[in-house]
């Protein structure tokens, strides 16, 4: 039938994937998107990104209201949390943006599909609904853009009540008394957070000596401080052995630091140390699609697998699983399609954790900087100088720059701090254009603004901060 034919079939409706399909309908293909879920924009719009800081934000208000509001000569009594409205306040924006997706789908001619999209040969993919009836749909194209699902212990089986992952994290009907965070990460530490804030004694496990993977370890220590001072408690360079449910509680049982053995209970135990490829069902053997090792498909520089014809995009891939990643690549898919090129840019792509105070970074860490052997320069600046971080009463945190030692270009750019994540925006865009440290130091802030901690950090690069 005609109207199964199509220029671009996407299998999966996250942010790459109805960007990568907007994109291309932009351009003038026939785009269809197949998604297994009953509403559009994958985990990132409705069990990742969006709830999650939809969740951070009022948390972070009924912090305010508890903790700070009197330093600024505002009394409130007899704060109290409601959360039904808080997650019903989550569950609002998520429609919102899940309904924006169809919108746009239906502005952009963009036929979708729901049921699971699988592979049955190079051009052929079948679309089987949830009540089982199938069909085939034909293109010319096809991009993979199915994400990633959360690894799972082999010693802590989810059951969605007492071993959670985030998905249930985000919907707890009530504020657990103690809650253990398995992993780290930007998911462990947001998610604890929250909690924390709504009154969760919140114990978070990292097997590893410090936080936020990959993140510039400095900082990474100063965040854990700042968060310490808020009240989550942190057991780094502890292995899990065991977790079990008893009743109504969860045990963790793990060798800490000094190779003791050791075991918490609380009421529920999230599991958030990291997430996979969701790669298996897609029929991948039937085109004779290859994946690696980890069960990412591989792809080359232009993101296209092993068929010619078939591309792979977001957390199904390598590289960081990011939702602006998978965007780009999106993108990158559909004009290599319709123009022979596309382009992302890798040594720009932003790594946020959204605690309070944030954690954003690009580039280079300094850490990575000295294994390769780069000579480099750094300079940093604290927002306990900056005008607005005072006024806004947040001055924890930094700000460091990395530039090469030789021609100064900007090699990586680190903050913890308030707003980090909106910051970060200036130093992806002066790593794009190549900049330098003095292009930032020599350019215009606005007066009082936090941004002002940026050309302070730049200058600093040249030790010429004004620092107080």
């Amino acid at each position: 039938m005609a109207d199964l034919n199509f220029d671009l079939i996407v299998i999966g409706s996250g942010p790459g994937g109805y960007i990568g399909a907007i994109r291309a309908a932009q351009l003038g293909l026939k785009v269809a998107v197949i998604e297994k879920d009953k509403t559009l924009g994958g985990v990132c719009l409705n069990v990742g990104c969006i709830p999650s800081k939809a969740l951070l934000e009022s948390s972070e208000h009924l912090s305010q209201a508890q903790h700070e509001f009197s330093d600024h000569g505002i009394k409130v009594s007899k704060v109290e949390l409601d959360l039904a409205q808080m997650l019903n306040r989550k569950e609002k924006i998520v429609k919102s943006l899940t309904d924006g997706i169809k919108y746009l789908f239906n502005k952009n001619k963009i036929t979708s599909f729901e049921g699971l999209g699988s592979l049955k040969s190079a051009t052929d993919v079948e679309v089987k609904s949830s009540s089982g009836e199938t069909q085939v749909l034909k293109a010319k194209n096809i991009m993979l853009a199915t994400g990633s699902v959360p690894i799972e212990l082999p010693f802590a089986k989810f059951d969605g009540k007492k071993i959670i992952t985030s998905t249930e994290a985000l919907s707890l009907k009530e504020v657990p008394k103690k809650m253990l965070v398995i992993g780290g990460g930007a998911i462990g530490l947001e998610l604890g957070s929250v909690w924390q804030r709504l009154g969760a004694q919140v114990t978070v496990i990292e097997a590893t000596s410090k936080l936020c993977g990959p993140m510039d370890a400095q900082l990474s220590k100063n965040l854990q401080k700042l968060l310490a001072k808020q009240g989550i408690e942190f057991l780094l360079e502890t292995k899990v052995s065991d977790v079990k449910v008893s009743g109504n509680q969860v045990s963790v049982k793990f060798e800490d630091a000094d190779k003791k053995s050791v075991e918490l209970s609380g009421d529920i135990c999230l599991v958030a140390v990291g997430r996979k490829a969701f790669s298996n069902g897609l029929g991948l053997e039937n085109a004779g699609v290859e994946k690696d090792e980890r069960g990412r498909i591989k792809v080359d520089a232009h993101l296209r697998t092993n068929i010619p014809n078939i591309y792979a995009i977001g957390d199904v891939i390598a590289g960081p699983m990011l939702a602006h990643k998978a965007e780009e690549e999106g993108v990158a898919v559909a004009e290599t399609i319709v123009n022979g090129h596309g382009h992302v840019n890798y040594e720009a792509v932003p790594s946020v954790v959204y605690t309070w105070p944030e954690f954003a970074s690009v580039g280079k860490s300094e850490e990575e900087l000295k294994a390769a052997g780069t000579a480099y320069k750094a300079g940093s600046f604290p927002f306990t100088a900056n005008g607005r971080a005072k006024a806004l009463g947040s001055t924890d945190g930094q700000v460091k720059i990395l530039a090469d030692a030789k021609t100064d270009r900007i090699l990586g750019v680190h903050i913890v701090g308030p707003r980090a994540s909106d910051m970060i925006a200036e130093a992806v865009i002066a790593m794009e254009f190549g900049a330098s440290a003095e292009d930032i130091a020599r350019s215009f802030h606005a007066h009082p603004t936090l941004s002002e901690a940026m050309r302070e950090a730049a200058l600093a690069v040249d030790k010429r901060a004004r620092e107080m």
